[in-house]
């Protein structure tokens, strides 16, 4: 087994909306780009922040969306957000990031190997093992890492806010429910991000 699966396989599970919380009391002004379903539910739990958006219905597009707003905001550090299984959808996008190298962006990903909005299936990478991190250093995402425990991912989560990147993180979470929902007005989270990141009145 290779030390990137190992470090897979050694890391706790730990619960998404505990590390959420720790992240986002960690920010100032950062862009954060929460993907759909949990993920972004636990955001909008966390705190609002108007340099925070949340995405309705676009399965796989946090990294993309933070990736623009990285090159469009180059001295404000960007965050995406995203599921393992939304990542799946747009794998391509960690070349991209790779190929663009912002140093402002840090990809988070919440592995628990299942579709868990739409029935908990299993994903195809838990399925076949696949280890996200690998994948993402393999892009050419050289600062590419799992979280082993609670303490690691604050370490490195207060890394990647502090030196150059692109950053990927990595952390096993449980399955439970997020405690509420975003609310459904994408004109007004859309407003509201624009604002809160100056490219609007």
């Amino acid at each position: 087994m290779s030390p990137a699966m190992d470090a897979l396989h050694n890391a706790q599970v730990m619960n998404r909306a505990a590390l959420t919380r720790r992240l986002v009391a960690k920010l100032t002004d950062q862009a954060v780009i929460g993907g759909i379903g949990n993920t972004n539910f636990d955001l909008w739990a966390a705190g609002r922040r108007p340099e925070n958006f949340y995405m309705l219905g676009s399965m796989g597009l946090a990294v993309p969306i933070a990736l623009g707003v990285a090159i469009a905001q180059p001295k404000r550090t960007v965050i995406a957000l995203e599921g393992d299984g939304s990542l799946l959808m747009q794998l391509g996008c960690l070349s991209t990031v790779a190929a663009r190298g912002p140093r402002n962006l840090v990809i988070v990903v919440w592995d628990n190997g299942i579709y868990q909005i739409t029935g908990g299936q299993r994903t195809p990478a838990a399925a076949a093992r696949t280890d996200l991190v690998a994948i993402a250093r393999a892009s050419g995402i050289a600062e590419s890492h799992w979280a082993a425990d609670e303490a690691e991912f604050e370490a490195l989560a207060e890394r990647a806010l502090g030196a150059p990147g692109p950053w990927f993180i990595a952390a096993r979470i449980d399955d439970k429910p997020a405690v509420t929902q975003t609310e459904r007005d994408p004109v007004r989270i859309r407003d509201a991000f624009m604002r809160g990141i100056g490219s609007r009145g």
